[in-house]
C-alpha cells in the first residue's frame, strides 16, 4: 500500500477531513491517503499574507509527516511551501492550484478561475504566468461577500461559484474553469456535473498529477 499524505496549510480539521475524502475517492486501488492540518492560522487563507505565512508550516508537516509518504498534495489554492517541499526532499509533490491550472489549460485551452478571495487575484495570476500560461488565462471571476461565510454556507457556496463559473465562460471566453480553492471542494466536484464545459475540481486534479509524476517515478526505476 503505497500511502499519500495530503497537507492543509489552513488549520481547520474539518476542512481537512473533506479534503481528504476527496482525494481518496480519485485513488486507484493500493494507494491510501491522510491529512495534516496547519498547527496554526486561519481555518481559511483569504489573503497574501495568510498565504506567505503558510509555507513554513506546509514544510514543517512534510519534515514531521511526510518522508515515508510515496507523494504528496499541497492542498491550498496557490500552493504554499510547494518549492520548499519539492527542494527539501525527492518526493513528488502536487499542488491544487498548479495541478488544476495544467490540466485546464491541456490542449491550449483557455480558462479562468471562479473563487471566493478578493484577496489572493494577484498571487493566482501570479501562479498562471508562473507555469507558462499567462496567455491562456482568461481572468478571475469572484463570489461577493465574506469568503469565508460563504464557504461555511454550502448551498449558497454552490450557487455562488456557478455565477462565477459563467461568468468566467460567457464574459470572459473561458474554455474551462478552475475552482480555486481547497476547503471549496466539495462544491467543484459538484459544479462539474453542472455544465458543458470542464470544470476543474482542485483536489481530483492534484490527484491526477501526482498519480502521473509517480508512474513517471516507477518508468525511470524500471528502465
Amino acid at each position: 500500500m503505497r500511502h499519500i499524505l495530503l497537507i492543509n496549510p489552513n488549520s481547520s480539521a474539518a476542512t481537512t477531513e473533506m479534503m481528504v475524502a476527496i482525494a481518496a475517492a480519485e485513488l486507484p486501488p493500493g494507494f491510501s491517503v491522510s491529512g495534516v492540518s496547519a498547527r496554526s492560522g486561519p481555518g481559511m487563507i483569504v489573503n497574501s499574507a495568510e498565504l506567505e505565512a503558510a509555507a513554513p508550516e506546509v514544510e514543517r508537516n512534510w519534515q514531521e509527516f511526510g518522508r515515508q509518504s510515496a507523494g504528496v498534495i499541497v492542498s491550498a489554492f496557490g500552493d504554499p511551501g510547494i518549492e520548499r517541499v519539492r527542494a527539501a526532499g525527492k518526493t513528488p509533490v502536487a499542488g491544487i492550484c498548479e495541478a488544476s491550472m495544467l490540466e485546464a489549460a491541456q490542449g491550449g485551452r483557455r480558462f479562468g478561475v471562479a473563487t471566493v478571495t478578493p484577496e489572493l487575484a494577484g498571487a493566482i495570476a501570479a501562479k498562471a504566468q508562473q507555469l507558462g500560461l499567462g496567455g491562456l488565462y482568461t481572468g478571475i471571476r469572484l463570489t461577493a461577500g465574506d469568503p469565508r461565510a460563504l464557504a461555511a454556507d454550502p448551498q449558497a457556496l454552490e450557487q455562488a461559484l456557478a455565477q462565477s463559473v459563467r461568468e468566467c465562460v460567457e464574459l470572459d471566453g473561458a474554455q474551462a474553469v478552475v475552482i480555486g480553492g481547497g476547503p471549496l471542494g466539495q462544491a467543484a466536484i459538484a459544479l462539474a456535473r453542472r455544465f458543458t464545459v470542464p470544470v476543474i475540481a482542485p483536489i481530483p486534479a492534484a490527484v491526477r498529477d501526482l498519480l502521473r509524476q509517480l508512474n513517471l517515478v516507477d518508468a525511470a526505476a524500471a528502465a
